[in-house]
């Protein structure tokens, strides 16, 4: 019975190819949109997981405002403390890294989003102030050249990322040029190599578009005003974490007047925010998407409701003939799936292609998930179904006697 229904579905649909083919880009669209954003939260969630996994369990990051619920759970997120002042200062640097437990510690204060070169200025890069530790905690590789040591934290020396290299001075390996940041000229000491993780990663820093110096030259920019994103600290391999995050909790509290405006993130605990804040960004981003197959809803039933009128002739003699209204209620639902999981099939193809060039052609490395392909694909349906029913149910009422009147 569903087979005589789809060949008929098929031939009704194929007399009117074009009508059939816009018909269905609204869930093309839709259904593109959502299994590319998805993929793409996807893969940057398994970037940033890699990026902090390589952290190790021995390094804590302390953040400024209140992330975390009181119990310590990252599920009640407090998006609302990433975009408040930061609270963290220079003497929290300086106290933590005279701690008895604590390994090494790397600050990582944001600067300035400018910087240019002989060729011009550029306004879409990341100035971050840090120490020499920042290789060696984050596992960051230098491509050319070498990261900045201790005797260079008065230097004029930077490090810079390899979007960088190729975007101020057009060649890989620019070490040695000069670059110009807030008026005072540095030296391109090094160049990382290329990694994933943007905003999202370890250091709340794409690493590719990053320029890197010392912190006392970072700070002479800024006239001693500090604006620290973030302090990673590496722990002793013999510390007990839990130990190590009352310690640092006082250390810093201490500093701050005895206010606790900053959060003390583990491992666990760093990929769980990370993970929440991507999986809020791809759920708001992936809803709106989605509008678009409530829109390729809505034409599909305004088509299908222009097909019945089209067609009343035809389901009168149906009618006439012995077809009852359940079978012409399932000739017009099949009709709509056909249209839907047809759109929802080319769209995932899309979406795959669309993720095999992103692959190929950016750093992106989106990850496509067979339960977000079997959802994609019930959505159509169910579309289908409920965006069909109505000019089915219109259909499967029409009386025979007036339908074979209709012209």
């Amino acid at each position: 019975m569903f087979s005589g229904n789809f060949k008929t579905a098929t031939q009704s649909l194929r007399r009117s190819k074009w009508r059939t083919i816009f018909t269905m880009m609204g869930i093309i669209i839709g259904i593109t949109s959502v299994v590319t954003v998805v993929s793409l939260g996807e893969g940057l969630k398994h970037q940033i997981v890699g990026q902090i996994n390589q952290l190790g369990d021995n390094v804590l990051s302390v953040r400024p405002g209140k992330l975390l619920s009181k119990n310590g759970g990252t599920n009640d997120l407090n998006l609302y403390a990433l975009l408040a002042p930061s609270t963290l200062t220079t003497h929290d640097v300086i106290s933590l890294q005279q701690s008895p437990i604590v390994s090494s510690v790397t600050p990582i204060e944001f600067i300035s989003s400018t910087a240019g070169a002989d060729k011009g200025e550029f306004n879409d890069l990341f100035v971050v102030g840090t120490s020499s530790n920042f290789a060696n905690t984050l596992h960051q590789k230098v491509a050319y050249g070498d990261f900045f040591s201790d005797d260079d934290e008065t230097s004029d020396s930077a490090v810079i990322g390899s979007a960088v290299a190729t975007k101020l001075f057009g060649i890989l390996n620019p070490v040695g040029e000069t670059i110009h940041i807030m008026g005072q000229d540095f030296t391109v000491h090094g160049v990382l190599a290329p990694s994933q993780g943007g905003l999202l990663s370890a250091a709340q820093v794409d690493y590719n578009s990053a320029v890197l110096l010392p912190t006392s030259a970072a700070q002479s920019l800024t006239s001693g005003h500090t604006n620290i994103l973030q302090i990673l600290v590496q722990l002793k391999k013999t510390t007990k974490i839990n130990q190590a995050i009352s310690n640092i909790n006082r250390t810093i509290a201490s500093n701050h007047g005895g206010n606790t405006d900053f959060t003390i993130l583990k491992h666990d605990q760093l990929l769980g925010v990370s993970s929440q804040i991507l999986n809020t960004i791809t759920s708001f981003i992936s809803g709106i998407a989605a509008i678009s197959l409530v829109v390729g809803g809505i034409g599909i039933m305004n088509i299908m409701l222009v097909s019945v009128t089209e067609r009343t002739r035809e389901i009168g003699i149906r009618k006439a003939i012995g077809a009852t209204n359940r079978q012409i209620l399932r000739q017009f639902l099949t009709e709509g799936l056909v249209l839907t999981i047809g759109g929802g099939v080319i769209g995932i193809i899309t979406s795959l292609i669309i993720n095999q060039l992103l692959r190929l052609y950016s750093d992106w490395k989106p990850v496509i998930s067979i339960p977000v392909m079997l959802i994609a694909v019930g959505v159509s349906v169910a579309a289908g179904l409920i965006f069909s029913l109505v000019p089915a149910l219109k259909a499967a009422r029409k009386d025979p006697i007036t339908a074979l009147r209709g012209e």
